[in-house]
């Protein structure tokens, strides 16, 4: 859920940065602008009054006139070495008052004739076109007119080269850039810590659920940290998950009770059937056949009671060798293998500890060596190893048997459940689950699997690592 969640938040937010970015960039570039168009109208003014001044010079026949034109044109020329801005004065017929540099005139078209023809209408002219940083052929003209007597005698024009104020537009969208970067690695850490506070709760749940649904049923969740919607539903999954508990602990009472109560009455109904056979001829069938469903009937009360005490009864985890306790049932199981004509080997065993209640992994093997010898044909063999795998150990029996299909893989070990093809076999069909639940209290599992050509293999597994954050094994 993190992984859609993060990029989600920062694609957002990238979004939003951007968006601020754009218009910030856009109003760097004005002002920079704005900056060198401020400066050009100033000295377009003050070109122009020297110019008004030679003009009414001119006009009234003083002397000097040509004194102050040299004047003006010097002040153009430096300005012009000065700064590399082309200036100009020109009259209403395009000839010159004073210019630099020599060769300049103002061009018959373009951004240069419509300011030089909004100077002489004696309007301000417009806002040149804004620069940008790539626009390597960018000039910035401004115009101011000469007035005398009311009258728009001529222009002071100014063409201004860009490359200082698209260096500085340049330097200004860097400086954003670097804030955007750095803005947004600070989004990107307060969304990793934001989807981390908010998703925590959820991966806590998840996990109690795994843990409820493995079994674990004292598994709670702290309602604690995260969003207040999440704090109640942690609150509302412990109820759940104490009313559930509370169900289950119910069932199995009574499953416990109903078992030790029913014993009793069978046990006093078989004496009395054994009783009833002394009456009748011996080798009646019908007296077999009862005192045979009696027995299986005492065999699953006696299965149901393990059941109902596994599933409550806590494990006694110690750091035990798996590799000689699996040993030690192969030698145990080991005659009825050879009685039924069954290979039962322990070639693969090796030495290997493991975290376990010894008892409760004992039963386990002994249901999983039981059912593959009982299902084995005579003549072939069942075969038992032990392994270390990361943070678990492992008892593998594999037998070659007629196996299970898919469909049988997904439910063999629920209670009860026997294979149609298999239901002439002795069995209650709870072994399974009774060690899958002994297991479970100490962290164990059992997995199946197909053993090519034809068999099944089941895996017993048990942790490595101490309860509750120990050692490993």
């Amino acid at each position: 859920m993190r992984t859609r969640l993060l990029p989600l938040l920062i694609v957002l937010m990238a979004g939003v940065l951007l968006a601020l970015g754009f218009p910030l960039a856009v109003s760097v570039a004005a002002a920079q602008q704005q900056r060198v168009v401020i400066d050009r109208i100033d000295d377009t003014a003050r070109f122009a009054a020297l110019a008004q001044f030679v003009s009414d010079t001119a006009n009234s026949g003083g002397p000097g006139v040509g004194q102050r034109q040299d004047t003006l044109q010097k002040d153009l020329t430096r300005y012009h070495q000065l700064y590399g801005i082309r200036a100009g004065v020109f009259y209403r017929d395009d000839s010159a008052m004073a210019k630099a540099p020599e060769d300049w005139t103002v061009a018959a078209s373009g951004v240069e004739r419509e300011a030089f023809q909004e100077a002489l209408a004696s309007r301000g002219s417009h806002d040149p076109p804004q620069v940008w940083p790539w626009q390597d052929d960018g000039r910035i003209v401004v115009a101011s007119p000469v007035v005398l007597d009311g009258d728009v005698v001529a222009v002071v024009v100014t063409d201004s080269p860009t490359g200082q104020v698209r260096s500085r537009i340049l330097m200004g969208w860097l400086v954003i850039g670097a804030g955007e970067a750095a803005a947004m690695l600070l989004a990107v850490g307060a969304a990793i810590r934001l989807t981390g506070w908010v998703l925590r709760p959820v991966r806590i749940l998840d996990a109690a659920t795994h843990d409820i649904a493995t079994g674990r049923m004292k598994s709670r969740v702290v309602a604690s940290g995260g969003p207040p919607e999440l704090r109640r539903l942690a609150r509302s999954f412990n109820e759940m998950a104490d009313n559930v508990e509370d169900v289950l602990e119910q069932q199995r009472a009574f499953v416990a009770d109903a078992s030790h109560q029913l014993r009793n009455p069978l046990a006093a109904l078989l004496l009395r059937i054994e009783l009833l056979a002394f009456e009748l001829p011996e080798g009646n069938e019908e007296i077999a056949s009862v005192r045979t469903e009696g027995k299986r009937l005492a065999q699953v009360l006696d299965d149901l009671l393990d059941l109902a005490l596994a599933e409550h009864t806590a494990a006694e985890v110690q750091l035990i060798d798996i590799g000689a306790l699996a040993a030690e049932r192969v030698a145990a199981w080991r005659p009825l293998a050879e009685e039924k004509g069954v290979r039962l080997t322990g070639d693969g065993i090796v030495a290997v500890t493991g975290w376990a209640d010894p008892i409760a992994l004992s039963s386990a093997l002994d249901a999983v060596i039981d059912n593959a010898v009982k299902f084995t044909p005579q003549g072939e063999e069942v075969q038992v190893s032990s392994a270390s795998s990361g943070s678990s150990a492992t008892v593998t029996v594999a037998d070659r048997g007629p196996g299970l299909t898919e469909d049988e893989l997904a439910r063999i070990g629920d209670r009860f459940w026997r294979s149609n093809r298999h239901q002439n076999v002795k069995g209650s069909g709870l072994g399974l689950s009774i060690s899958r639940a002994l297991l479970l209290a100490s962290g164990g599992s059992l997995s199946y699997e197909t053993n090519p050509p034809h068999g099944l293999r089941v895996t017993v597994s048990v942790p490595r690592t101490a309860p509750h954050g120990g050692p490993s094994a």
